[in-house]
């Protein structure tokens, strides 16, 4: 079995305490059937992108730290899935279910 990241991307302008209703319960419905169906591995949701901060290399071996996240965007990933399952259509098809509850673009990905 793979492991696949399911990211959530949300608007950069994106408040949680604005979801509806609806979408908290389609998402909550999510988590269930995920859990039944026995693919979900974790789950979280991320704080704001204004909230990050970004880690770089330096040639002198030191690390900068800055603000922000590390590319300036539209949007950012909000809140991500790792799941486990057998074929790459089937996290995509748990991918489509993710796009339909959070009602926002949502990117799937498999580990190495």
């Amino acid at each position: 079995m793979t492991q696949y990241l399911v990211a959530i991307h949300h608007p950069d302008d994106f408040d949680p305490a604005m979801e509806s209703e609806a979408a908290i319960r389609d998402i909550q419905a999510l988590n269930v059937e995920m859990k039944a169906a026995g693919v979900r591995l974790f789950a979280g949701g991320l704080q704001s992108a204004a909230s990050a901060r970004s880690l770089r290399p330096q040639p002198n071996g030191e690390v900068h730290v800055t603000d922000g996240p590390y590319i300036e965007a539209k949007e950012h990933v909000g809140g991500f899935w790792i799941l486990e399952v057998g074929t790459p259509e089937e996290a995509l098809e748990w991918g489509r279910k993710a796009a339909i509850a959070c009602r926002v673009p949502v990117e799937v990905r498999a580990f190495h």
